[in-house]
């Protein structure tokens, strides 16, 4: 088992977001993930302004050129936002006052400043007028996903039928209180044929017994679990940083907010994983290598 972990802002103490990334740092992180058993990574920026994000992109670009170790263990980028729905709830620990709609302007300019890296952009169908972006990166070969949006059963269809293929970390980037029936998560798993749909089985972002559940009414044949880490991943209760945003990590190894309302990415590693999906998710090493390798790679054509 090759894993390719699809969702990664950070590990072992080193932020991809921070503005002050190092070679060193950058080395270490992939070190880490190389030690816990992960092949290989796509690199996650999450929502802020653009010249941030292409400040932070170029760096982390230009410092995996010159590391053999770090070209080999990132194998692309993952933007997540700032073309999210900026609404309470579905914004997450994304800062709204960045969050903006979808153009092709700011999309072309994150893919320069990606150096022709990225792989996945996760956006709020919603908020892509007529689908314009979505279409645009998915003729580039770009995988797009729904994520930390809430569009009707309607629009994430429609979404569908322009070029998206996939829905970032089912079950959260949406809020705690939710119509019981029509609600993005149902819309996500009534789309199973239509969408990889993606996971964080760390036990807190989704209760494993609501995880079973998702699985089996989404099957696994189009299912991919991701880690979500960030710098805290991999190390033990203390004060980390994503993207500017002072995280405290409890001894329960739960990264939140500073104000405690909600999760900021998560502490979770490959080798708890592993152990998450047979002990708690009832899974055999073949269908936890179908999550973690063999959908990811289909899923970005790794």
């Amino acid at each position: 088992m090759k894993p390719l972990d699809l969702q990664v802002n950070g590990y072992a103490g080193t932020d991809f977001n921070g503005d002050s990334l190092t070679a060193e740092a950058l080395h270490h992180a992939c070190h880490c993930l190389r030690e816990d058993g992960c092949d290989s990574i796509l690199a996650t920026f999450i929502t802020d302004d653009i010249a941030t994000l292409e400040r932070r992109m170029s760096r982390l670009v230009e410092l995996r050129e010159n590391d053999p170790l770090a070209k080999e263990v990132i194998a692309g980028i993952h933007i997540e936002g700032p073309f999210i729905n900026p609404e309470k709830g579905y914004v997450g620990a994304h800062p709204p006052q960045c969050v903006k709609p979808a153009n092709l302007e700011d999309t072309k300019r994150l893919l320069d400043a990606a150096g022709g890296l990225t792989k996945i952009i996760t956006l709020a169908p919603e908020h892509d007028a007529d689908y314009h972006v979505t279409e645009f990166l998915s003729r580039n070969g770009i995988t797009v996903s729904a994520g930390h949006c809430n569009p009707s059963l309607d629009q994430l269809r429609a979404a569908t039928e322009h070029g998206l293929s996939m829905f970032t970390h089912v079950g959260n980037g949406c809020p705690m209180l939710m119509h019981r029936h029509d609600n993005i998560i149902h819309r996500a798993l009534s789309l199973r044929d239509r969408l990889w749909l993606c996971f964080i089985p760390d036990g807190v972002h989704i209760d494993f017994f609501a995880l079973i559940n998702y699985l089996r009414s989404a099957g696994l044949e189009k299912t991919i679990f991701v880690t979500d880490a960030i710098s805290a991943a991999r190390l033990g209760p203390g004060n980390y940083k994503l993207a500017g945003w002072d995280i405290k990590i409890g001894e329960d190894l739960v990264a939140r907010s500073p104000d405690g309302s909600h999760f900021v990415g998560s502490t979770v590693t490959i080798p708890r994983i592993l152990s998450n999906g047979q002990q708690s998710l009832g899974l055999t090493k073949a269908e936890l290598e179908l999550l973690l390798d063999t959908n990811p790679r289909k899923a970005v054509g790794l």
